[in-house]
């Protein structure tokens, strides 16, 4: 029961073979359409010129061929597709149709969407025996409530699908459902914080997405790699004003120049540190602004849940970074909220609780594993007995 799990960015395809609960081989080939190009499968490593998404798969599977495991036992494809919009709130098989919708979405996710579409339809001409399942990041925050989705802007604009979508749900879905086995309880109050070169916190309850920090698109929310997160919604006409910078300008200043990068000169939580630490006065402050803001949702979500089981932490800055955990939740032992210092500093890469034992709120750490949620995704709309 093997699956082959793509995520295919502009320029880079992420893969993993798994077989439901293993990874058996995992690669990234990097830098589609440039000049030298680099596929990295497990300890193999090859550079070379990659024109285009198909001549990148090919090498993939070529790579399979030469260094192994054999393909031979896959039953499924599974697609990391970013966004979904209101049409898909499950995982969904592959058809014309479905391309042709997610085609449709490419406004609500332009830098996304035609990479993941790309990646499909390549795949599909390379096994076209095989079903090909798409796995959305917005689905699991589809079951947000009306009022927690909803913009305060004029009705006709939610016909142009102005609303919040939220991201990063297929991590949302894999370390909630990990939460709800840890505590042994099936249906807890989590909040869960995502906090990786792109971040989000989303409130959970009881296994469905009700608050979440990102929006219409992975902007809004907390302040990220090279992310603004919320800023006031009149920032790009002020600066289409005083600055005469124009939309386009402005969209990709917040999206690509602000967040960390903005604030610290450094995207990268480590170099930020690092330079925290040797006494830049613009690296520290940007890590308080970066903490703050973590805590001013983690009240925010304790508001929206009226009670919290746990608070999960997630992706390769919740995962590793202990000093970022503490600080962020810093001041909330008044909510049962603390952290025990010595097993928050523990170098473990498993997960582990880092909570006092007699703490109300358990706070966790769980590593995500997209690829094999969009596994086992995949595997449950093929073979749903």
């Amino acid at each position: 029961m093997n699956v082959l799990v793509l995520n295919c960015g502009s320029s880079s395809i992420k893969y993993q073979l798994l077989d439901g609960t293993r990874t058996l081989a995992s690669g990234l080939l990097e830098r589609i359409g440039e000049e030298a190009g680099t596929l990295t499968h497990d300890s193999s490593k090859t550079e070379d010129h990659y024109p285009d998404h198909e001549t990148g798969l090919r090498a993939i599977l070529r790579a399979f061929e030469d260094h192994g495991p054999s393909l031979s036992g896959v039953v499924a494809v599974g697609h990391r597709v970013v966004h979904g919009g209101d049409r898909f709130s499950d995982p969904v098989l592959i058809d014309d149709s479905v391309e042709k919708a997610i085609e449709e979405l490419t406004p609500l996710a332009p830098l996304h969407n035609p990479a993941n579409l790309e990646g499909i339809r390549v795949a599909r001409g390379a096994f076209p025996g095989l079903p090909h399942v798409a796995v959305f990041d917005t689905a699991f925050h589809q079951t947000l409530p009306p009022h927690a989705h909803t913009y305060a802007v004029p009705r006709s604009w939610a016909d142009l699908g102005v609303r919040r979508y939220g991201f990063h749900g297929t991590s949302c879905a894999y370390v909630s459902r990990r939460a709800a086995a840890l505590l042994e309880n099936p249906h807890p109050n989590t909040i869960v914080l995502h906090l990786g070169n792109g971040a989000s916190a989303t409130a959970v309850s009881g296994g469905r997405s009700v608050e979440t920090s990102m929006g219409l698109t992975p902007l809004e929310g907390l302040v990220m790699g090279s992310r603004s997160g919320d800023v006031d919604p009149a920032l790009p006409a002020y600066l289409s004003r005083v600055a005469g910078l124009s939309l386009l300008e402005i969209d990709a200043a917040l999206n690509k120049h602000s967040g960390m990068v903005g604030l610290a000169g450094a995207g990268d939580l480590r170099e930020v540190w690092r330079r925290a630490d040797a006494g830049d006065a613009q690296a520290a402050a940007a890590l308080d602004v970066y903490c703050h803001r973590i805590r001013k949702y983690v009240g925010a979500y304790y508001a929206v849940l009226g009670s919290v089981d746990a608070i999960v932490f997630t992706a390769g800055v919740g995962e590793n970074d202990s000093r970022i955990r503490s600080r962020a939740l810093a001041g909330l032992d008044r909510l049962g909220i603390e952290i025990d210092p010595v097993r928050n500093e523990s170098p473990s890469r498993d997960e582990r609780v880092i909570s006092p034992p007699d703490a109300d709120v358990t706070v966790l750490v769980i590593p995500t594993n997209e690829e094999l949620e969009i596994a086992t995704q995949a595997l449950a709309v093929t073979n749903p007995g």
